[in-house]
């Protein structure tokens, strides 16, 4: 059964060492996920899993342990998915959005229960999210889900993505749904406009709401910034 979740951006841009200069700007953001953090390591579960969006190559279950790097954005620092275990796969690396949750568990010492990860595919159908959801929190077991992905990249002109009207309003039902548990808000949000506005976060937004669908859980929406013309949220349920 899930206990509690939190949801968290994954910009590279979070790791300090990746945004040099520009670290400060994130600060606040930072602070955020360690609050959320808090409120998962708070739930006392069996099992914590991570969740983010994956490109193929880095998709499917990834055991505690598992390696992932920042070396793509030019610095020079790895980081595990909890400590390595005898099921640890050395030819396995992180996708880089689990490779934020990884820096972000090792930043407030993770310690509250076993880690594993999984990665998903940004096009994967709402059916399938809600049912890969539901399988994760099967059984009597305490589960608590880390969720990483973010929201529209088109809310500016020098967005990633540049600027979509549609952006600001798709932006505000996800931060409204994280922060009032709303799954079925979540479920309900158009995989297409998701694609089009780049949002990396829809598919593990909506492994979110299958795994939280009649559990009960209260939200709180504790951040939401766009300070690159991408829409980042954090948030905590329990």
């Amino acid at each position: 059964m899930l206990v509690a979740a939190a949801v968290c951006p994954c910009p590279p841009l979070l790791v300090p060492e990746v945004a040099a200069g520009a670290a400060p700007e994130l600060d606040e953001l930072r602070a955020a996920c360690l609050d959320a953090l808090g409120v998962l390591a708070a739930s006392r579960p069996d099992r914590l899993v991570v969740i983010g969006p994956a490109e193929q190559a880095a998709r499917g279950p990834h055991p505690q342990g598992t390696v992932g790097s920042f070396r793509a954005f030019g610095v020079d620092l790895e980081v595990r998915l909890g400590k390595a275990t005898a099921e640890t796969l050395a030819d396995r690396e992180l996708s880089p959005s689990l490779t934020v949750a990884a820096w972000l568990l090792e930043r407030m010492e993770w310690a509250a229960a076993p880690v594993a990860g999984l990665g998903v595919g940004e096009s994967l159908a709402g059916e399938r999210c809600m049912e890969t959801g539901s399988g994760l929190v099967a059984g009597a077991e305490r589960v608590a889900l880390l969720v990483m992905g973010d929201g529209s990249a088109c809310r500016t002109v020098k967005a990633p993505g540049y600027f979509d009207e549609r952006a600001e309003g798709f932006d505000a039902e996800v931060a409204r749904a994280l922060g009032a548990a709303d799954t079925d808000a979540l479920a309900a949000l158009d995989q297409d406009l998701a694609y089009d506005l780049k949002s990396s976060g829809r598919a593990c937004w909506q492994v979110l709401a299958g795994a939280a669908a009649g559990a009960g859980l209260s939200g709180a929406l504790l951040r939401e910034e766009a300070p690159y013309g991408v829409g980042y949220f954090v948030a905590a349920w329990s």
